[in-house]
């Protein structure tokens, strides 16, 4: 089995509900969730919009290969209805959006597939929810810890870990539908194998 990191965002429609649909279509399609982040309300990356991400970290145990990840990981995001733009704009809005971070300690570069993600170090709303699940993981490329990372990280776009009263007490701002699970929630975030 293959340890693997994923980074989840969506900033359109309900955010929270497509997090969970992700992550029930993961642990079907492509391995056991072992273990996830908190949710992180973000500012958008290398775009402006007027709606924030949310953004979660999910660990999980495979068989398949990185490129069957990714496969899978992108017929996901097409039957949550994401649309990929083939255009000059690279980053844009999304109801979902997942990228392998890591798999295993392997450095994989392919035309379509590189891996570790070539922006983690860059990005805070990556490494906050990635620290609090693997603060100890050192990065195959960079040999360091992502507690490190996230210490020397110049991303200075804001990132703030979400409460469960958070979510409940704005429903509407934070794009929460009564589709949202709580019990999935807790259950997610406190498996550990």
């Amino acid at each position: 089995m293959c340890k693997v990191y994923l980074g989840l965002g969506s900033n359109q429609g309900d955010r929270f509900n497509y997090i969970q649909q992700a992550t029930q279509a993961i642990e079907q399609e492509i391995g056991i969730v072992e273990q996830t982040s908190s949710y992180y309300e973000t500012e958008p990356w290398g775009f402006y919009d007027d709606i924030s991400f949310i953004n979660q970290v999910v660990k999980i145990d495979t068989r398949l290969s990185a490129e069957n990840v990714l496969k899978h990981i992108l017929l996901i995001e097409k039957q949550l209805g994401r649309n990929r733009i083939t255009s000059e704009q690279k980053y844009s809005s999304r109801v979902i959006d997942i990228d392998i971070l890591f798999y295993d300690n392997q450095h994989i570069s392919l035309p379509n597939l590189e891996i570790p993600h070539p922006h983690i170090h860059q990005r805070c709303f990556v490494l906050k929810p990635l620290n609090e699940i693997a603060p100890d993981y050192v990065h195959p490329v960079l040999e360091t810890s992502i507690q490190n990372l996230l210490k020397n990280c110049i991303d200075n776009l804001h990132v703030r870990k979400m409460t469960v009263k958070d979510i409940f007490e704005q429903p509407l701002a934070a794009g929460l539908s009564t589709n949202f699970n709580i019990d999935n929630y807790h259950l997610r975030r406190e498996r550990s194998f």
